[in-house]
This record gives structure tokens, sequence and C-alpha cells, in this order.
């Protein structure tokens, strides 16, 4: 619970709902991260136009980079709310060999 959490807007800790059914805030913790992911997509894929002439071309590349992080970071972090909702939702896991 205290690490989906970290991924909702802190006033969603006002809600018991989603204290009393984690699959509810893994749910929304899922559509949150998501939303970040596809943020950063479209602010990679428009930084440069965006910033061109704004600011100089390295402060461009280091934002791109940034981006570049900060979206691998989101997928890895939807890539394990995602597990943790499937696990919620009782789905059960293999190792494989």
């Amino acid at each position: 619970m205290a690490w989906l959490l970290e991924f909702v807007p802190p006033e969603y800790r006002r809600y018991g709902v989603l204290r009393r059914y984690p699959v509810a805030l893994a749910r929304m913790a899922r559509q949150h991260v998501s939303a970040g992911v596809e943020a950063a997509r479209l602010g990679f894929r428009t930084a440069r136009t965006e910033l061109s002439g704004v600011i100089p071309p390295h402060g461009v590349e280091a934002v791109l980079d940034i981006y570049r992080r900060e979206g691998a970071r989101l997928v890895a972090i939807a890539e394990g709310v995602d597990l943790v909702d499937r696990a919620l939702r009782g789905e059960t896991f293999t190792r494989p060999l």
C-alpha cells in the first residue's frame, strides 16, 4: 500500500476506500504512472522544437537526457505497478526455468 501511494497524488491518502481496497489503489496508480510515461514521451518528442532558440543547444540536450532517464524510470515503475495489480487480482506467477 505504501509503495503504491507513492505513485498517486498525495491527496489520495485521504480516501479510505483506497486503503480498504488495495486493488482500487493499484488501478489508480497504474493510470497515473501510465499518464506520466505518456507525458515523458510527448515531452521528449516536442522539447527540441519548443526549446530551440529559448535555451542553448546544450541545455536542450540536457533536457532530452532527463526525459530519457525519467521515461525509463517511469516505465520500470509502470511494470512494477502492473505486477502488483495483477497479484492483487489473484494472478499467480511461475518462475521461468
